[in-house]
């Protein structure tokens, strides 16, 4: 009896994944099925619309009904969580445009599911999907806190911030029974070294103790995304990050705590998102946050063809009108990796974003002044069998 079927092919060439307004309607793509979102069923709770395979696979296998209506057999999309043995937990960068030569992902893959996530194509390179992959198939670093106490126990190990929620969140919901990033902040607090954290998650408050410790030897600081205030726009971009409301309430519990902490309105996504820049600055300024910042919507890879799968599964209205948006600020691409404007954009439409972005930080008194922390608590781990020094 035939049960689903799996076809493999070569990466067929594809149409132009998007059009901007008034340009006219391109041909279907050589594989139409290529292009088949997954049953709602199946991914329900997931951002992503499809599972394609990585940019790096020979072959693309997609399912198909064959015609038995087989495709009703096929099993849900469940979390999964397999140990990544990595030998180091430090990350190097040498980006010129951010402010971190370092950080931590204590899990590789995000269940948040967030549909415009910049890190997904990271795991095509473990042979996965950016799609539904992403944020199913995940990958915890158990050994991370023991690492990292090696890593900062090195001889040379000069110290400078440590960034953690820079590719995925350190705070998903795995971290909860997890406690990796506990561990790491444990490390951290113990070596008097400093961190900066990204999160989406309200979970961060649970380690408002450790934070908050931290933070009155300037050792830590925390940014809160907050993307829309719109429960049901959140649910429906980021399916399993915390709710709007539970961030700004996280945002509360650490500012009262006396953590430096950011709200940052990221990304933007012109006409989806962009009219409530400043009542998510206001929200943020109300709950005692005192810095802020944005980042434009970034369409890399693999997520551009994901993140226009959802908006035309859930805002088909609004298709053409952001992505010529995008294309006015990225100058005529989809995506501009260039340094220095990959975060903001360029264009009238980017000016103009920011601008008011500015404004509003100037009405409610944002950024006047910029949190720092110091590296002069820092006290290097000794390494187990270290021999004690004479002087």
């Amino acid at each position: 009896m035939s049960r689903a079927s799996s076809r493999a092919l070569k990466h067929p060439p594809v149409a132009a994944p998007s059009e901007p307004a008034g340009a006219p309607i391109t041909s279907p793509a050589p594989f139409p099925e290529l292009a088949v979102a997954i049953e709602r069923g199946r991914r329900r709770g997931r951002g992503a619309q499809s599972n394609d395979s990585g940019r790096f696979e020979a072959e693309a296998r997609v399912a198909f009904d064959d015609g038995w209506q087989s495709l009703d057999d096929l099993p849900s999309f469940k979390t999964t969580v397999a140990l990544d043995t990595a030998r180091k937990v430090i990350t190097r960068n040498d980006s010129p445009d951010i402010g971190f030569d370092r950080s931590i992902n204590p899990y590789r893959g995000c269940e948040h599911g967030c549909v415009y996530c910049f890190a997904r194509p990271t795991h095509a390179f473990l042979g996965l999907s950016p799609g539904l992959d992403f944020e199913t198939k995940l990958f915890a670093k158990p050994d991370a806190p023991q690492l990292l106490e090696k890593e900062l126990a090195a001889p040379g190990y000069q110290p400078r911030m440590i960034a953690i929620g820079t590719n995925t969140d350190p705070y998903q919901p795995i971290e909860r029974e997890r406690k990796i990033m506990r561990g790491i902040l444990e490390v951290l607090e113990r070596a008097g070294h400093p961190v900066g954290i990204v999160t989406k998650s309200a979970l961060v408050a649970r380690d408002i103790d450790i934070l908050a410790r931290m933070a009155k030897r300037s050792l830590a600081k925390v940014a809160i995304s907050v993307t829309t205030l719109d429960a049901k726009l959140a649910r429906t971009m980021e399916p399993r990050a915390s709710t709007p409301s539970r961030r700004l309430e996280a945002l509360r519990q650490l500012s009262e705590a006396g953590i430096p902490t950011t709200v940052m309105v990221a990304p933007v996504i012109p006409a989806l998102n962009d009219s409530e820049i400043e009542r998510i600055l206001d929200a943020a300024a109300h709950a005692g946050v005192r810095e802020a910042s944005y980042v434009l919507l970034r369409l890399p890879l693999e997520v551009r063809d994901l993140f226009r799968e959802w908006l035309m599964a859930n805002y088909p209205d609004r298709y053409r009108h952001v992505f010529t948006l995008i294309r006015d600020m990225r100058g005529g691409r989809d995506y501009d990796s260039q340094w220095g404007t990959r975060m903001k954009g360029t264009g009238p439409m980017a000016w103009m974003i920011g601008r008011r972005f500015e404004i509003a930080c100037d009405k409610l008194g944002l950024n006047k002044r910029r949190s720092k922390l110091t590296t002069d608590h820092f006290a290097r781990p000794e390494r187990s069998g270290q021999q004690l020094s004479l002087f």
